[in-house]
């Protein structure tokens, strides 16, 4: 069951302009807890002129090994994002000493390290699960060998710029990098431009072997990450072997929800223990739960993160929007708490399994 944990920060390093890489220490007895995965995130939250906030970034600093006692240190990229009140905090204000409340990690965007070739597209922020997947991947397995296409505006707004170069230089015939910038033109490499289908349906294979790669990780703006897919998809590339995570989706409105079920009830079941409570009109069944069991998991209530999703036991419901659940999820029953409304008097969610 996820819970939040404060942390203190031991550092905040300026990558660029607009970012920071936020360093929290993670004490002994929390080490356990805080176990991930390679390509999993944190969600941050804190308490601002009496509301809360809550925001999920990724871990980008390698998984700890297997049978250590966990990591003790973790480290998360953020952009500064307009308006953005935490990602604002987080660049003009956090500083070393300061605490975080902080969840346990969470996350599907992951890649146990296994032989293999495997590949990726970013875009932006979208490096930071990556870098930790590719990081991971090349320290613990040698039979496997990784191809990343990242997509950045110029190279001041690069993200981990050092941190890459670093993993090249150490893994120089196992890592290969692709660094298109859309913005500016480079000296060498790639001409700037846009990452868009067509471009990539062109790219890709000039790029690698695209029908023997075992995994492609898509990370970043929906757009780029729309893009990418289907180029893949264009070029045969099955839907299961394709990974995404969603950075940045715009703020349009969702889908009209259809029409609510007069008089529908959630039951839940979280950490072991379950309830039963109507839902109000026009609640999402997250909003129902919350109001009754706090400690319900959430982040951005966007359909982007994942970390409210649940497995349907029973009943029907109508999700907004979906970023963040694979397809396979879907059709093995999970959705979108946050997304989700009743289709039928009653509906049943697990959020433990």
């Amino acid at each position: 069951m996820a819970r939040f944990h404060r942390l203190p920060v031991a550092a905040v390093d300026r990558l660029t302009e607009d970012s920071v890489a936020l360093t929290l220490a993670v004490p002994e007895e929390l080490r356990a807890d805080y176990r991930h995965a390679p390509g999993q995130h944190l969600a941050l939250r804190r308490v601002a002129d009496g509301a809360e906030i809550r925001r999920t970034y990724s871990i980008c600093s390698p998984a700890p090994e297997a049978g250590s006692d966990g990591p003790s240190t973790l480290r998360v990229g953020v952009r500064l994002v307009d308006g953005g009140s935490f990602s604002t905090y987080a660049l003009k204000e956090l500083a070393a000493g300061d605490e975080l409340e902080v969840m346990t990690p969470a996350g599907r965007f992951t890649l146990e390290p296994a032989p293999g070739l495997f590949a990726a597209v970013v875009g932006g922020s979208g490096i930071t699960p990556v870098l930790s997947i590719i990081a991971t991947l090349l320290a613990r397995e040698p039979k496997a060998r990784f191809c990343l296409i990242r997509s950045d505006r110029t190279a001041a707004s690069t993200m981990f710029l050092e941190e890459v170069a670093d993993l090249k230089d150490r893994y120089p015939e196992r890592l290969q990098l692709v660094t298109v910038l859309s913005r500016e033109e480079q000296q060498a490499g790639l001409p700037s431009g846009r990452l868009d289908e067509e471009r990539l349906t062109g790219l890709l294979p000039a790029l690698l072997p695209v029908g023997e790669v075992t995994g492609w990780f898509l990370c970043g703006p929906f757009g780029l990450v729309q893009q990418a897919e289907q180029a893949l998809r264009g070029l045969g590339v099955a839907r299961s072997r394709i990974h995404e995570e969603v950075f940045h989706v715009d703020a349009a409105p969702p889908a009209p929800a259809p029409a609510a079920v007069a008089h529908s009830a959630v039951t839940a079941r979280l950490d072991g223990r379950g309830g039963t409570w109507p839902v109000q009109d026009g609640e999402t069944l997250l909003e129902t739960v919350l109001r009754n069991r706090p400690d319900a998991p959430y982040a951005c209530k966007g359909g982007v993160c994942g970390t409210c999703r649940a497995f349907l036991v029973s009943g029907e419901v109508r999700m907004d929007r979906n970023f963040a659940l694979e397809p396979e999820e879907t059709e093995a029953g999970y959705v979108l708490a946050c997304q989700s409304h009743p289709a039928t008097e009653t509906v049943e969610l697990d959020f433990d399994r």
